[in-house]
C-alpha cells in the first residue's frame, strides 16, 4: 500500500528536543536540514536517533566514539530491519495521529453507521467517476454497519464541482444528498452558494493540498495506530484491507 510523505501545511509535527542535547554529527545533520525527534537504544554500540526529512522517517546512527554518524536503516544477521519499529514509535506515530485529528476536524459528509468499527475518509469530488465507483464498490460493508465512510468534499475536477461539493455539504440532509448524487439521482445545485461554505471547502482544497494529495479519491485508513493512504480507485483485492473485513 502506497505510504506517502505528508507534508501537512498547518499540522504541527512531533517536537524535536532541544538542539543542545544532540552530539555533534547529529547536530551537523540538523543544521542541514534533518529534525531530530528522540534518541533510542540500539545494537552494537550505537545509538539510535530517530528523524524526518520533509515528513519521511529517517534513522541516524552515532558511532560508540560520538564523532561519526550513519544515515540508513540498521539491519541484523537475518536482515531483519531494526530501524522501522523506533521510527513507527517516535516519528510516523505522532505524525500519523496528527494527521488522524486534521481529517477529522475537517469538512466531512457522513457515510454509513456513526457507530461503524471502522473510520474511512475520502477526499471526493462530485464530478470524479472513481470516487463513485469507490462508493459503489464500498456499499457492502457500509450497508453492514460495518464501515463509515467519511466523505471530505473537495471541487477540483470540473467548473461546477464547488458548486456541488457546496451544495451537497449545506443540503439540510447532507448524507442523504451524497447518497442521491452518487447513486445517479442529481441534486439541485445551490444557486447563491453562502460565504461560509465557500471558506470551508476552501479549507478541504487547503488540507488536501497540504497533505500532497494530488487525485481522488484519497483514501485514508488506519492500519493498527498508523495511517495509510491511497490515491486513486483501490483494485478489487484492496478492500479488504481498507475496509478492514472481507466483503460481508
Amino acid at each position: 500500500m502506497l505510504r506517502l510523505a505528508l507534508t501537512l501545511a498547518g499540522l504541527s509535527l512531533p517536537l524535536a528536543a532541544p538542539a543542545a542535547d544532540w552530539p555533534a554529527p547529529i547536530q551537523a545533520l540538523a543544521d542541514q536540514g534533518l529534525t531530530i525527534h528522540e534518541r533510542f537504544e540500539a545494537p552494537g554500540g550505537l545509538t539510535g536517533f530517530a528523524a524526518s526529512a520533509q515528513g519521511r522517517e529517517v534513522a541516524v546512527y552515532l558511532t560508540p566514539d560520538g564523532e561519526h554518524a550513519v544515515v540508513g536503516n540498521l539491519v541484523d544477521a537475518e536482515g531483519n530491519n531494526l530501524s522501522t519499529a523506533p521510527l513507527e514509535r517516535l516519528v510516523r506515530g505522532p505524525q500519523d495521529a496528527e494527521t488522524w485529528a486534521s481529517l477529522s476536524d475537517s469538512a466531512w459528509i457522513p457515510d454509513g453507521d456513526a457507530s461503524a468499527e471502522r473510520i474511512i475518509y475520502v477526499f471526493t469530488d462530485p464530478n470524479c467517476p472513481y470516487c463513485r465507483q469507490f462508493w459503489q464498490m464500498a456499499r457492502p460493508w457500509v450497508e453492514a454497519g460495518r464501515v463509515q465512510l467519511r466523505h471530505i468534499m473537495v471541487g477540483i475536477l470540473e467548473q461546477d464541482s464547488p458548486r456541488l461539493a457546496i451544495s451537497m455539504l449545506a443540503a439540510e440532509d447532507p448524507a442523504a444528498a451524497l447518497a442521491a448524487h452518487e447513486s445517479g439521482d442529481p441534486i439541485e445545485p445551490l444557486q447563491t452558494l453562502p460565504r461560509r461554505w465557500e471558506m470551508t471547502l476552501q479549507e478541504n482544497h487547503e488540507l488536501m493540498r497540504g497533505m500532497g494529495l494530488y487525485a481522488t479519491p484519497s483514501i485514508f485508513y488506519r492500519d493498527g495506530e498508523l495511517v495509510e493512504v491511497l490515491q486513486g480507485l483501490p483494485e478489487e483485492e484492496q478492500f479488504a484491507e481498507i475496509m478492514g473485513s472481507p466483503e460481508p
